[in-house]
């Protein structure tokens, strides 16, 4: 089974194009997706998460179509590069954010944030804001965000590069562990060898 299946899609967004780019990527598999900056990684992963539309072709997450659903009903978890954590909440109210907008109930975001803390181990960082913390915490705190709902898929562009070499290790590491045990598709961007070779189950190349 596909946890994502791309055919034929198209796009255009000023001068840069995509034209009929197909991608399968198996069900519970970590992909990472390298290439030339400029070959449309980032533009790929914003067309599955739904925050460009396709002018054709289809995008399937889990055998499902889904170009007609709108982004927030796709059950994707997305790290966007720059991380984008909100600078006036802690990094408890930043990862409880996609929870409350679901309308749950406080205890079970609670149970759920306590979940992802648990699994991550941030809870030395949870009362403290963005602005204190290192670029690994806040792609942590990102990555926790990203996966309190518990996606379907998980799209990850460049979700290290704040990070420096010797941490980078230990957390892709303990990413890749997160990504077997949760069981969670994954499509993940980046220009590094060392994290491709650390985390990749299968490896593209986008032209």
């Amino acid at each position: 089974m596909s946890g994502i299946e791309i055919n034929n899609l198209s796009f255009k967004i000023g001068d840069f194009s995509i034209t009929n780019y197909s991608l399968e990527i198996g069900k519970g598999e970590y992909f990472v997706l390298t290439g030339a900056n400029g070959s449309g990684k980032t533009t790929l992963i914003k067309l599955i998460a739904g925050l460009y539309s396709p002018l054709s072709g289809s995008i399937k997450i889990n055998n499902v179509n889904v170009e007609n659903i709108p982004p927030w009903e796709r059950n994707i978890g997305y790290l966007p590069q720059e991380g984008l954590l909100f600078p006036n909440q802690t990094v408890k109210e930043n990862i409880q954010f996609p929870l409350e907008m679901r309308s749950l109930t406080k205890k079970k975001i609670n149970s759920a944030v306590d979940e992802i803390v648990d699994m991550l181990d941030l809870s030395e960082l949870l009362n403290r804001k963005p602005q204190g913390l290192s670029g690994g915490e806040k792609q942590k705190a990102c990555l926790a965000r990203a996966l309190v709902c518990k996606p379907d898929i998980l799209l990850l562009d460049e979700p290290v590069s704040a990070i420096d070499e010797k941490a980078k290790i230990i957390y892709c590491e303990k990413l890749k562990a997160l990504q077997k045990r949760l069981n969670i598709t994954t499509l993940h961007v980046s220009h590094n060898s060392i994290e491709t070779n650390l985390l990749a189950d299968k490896t593209g190349i986008m032209k």
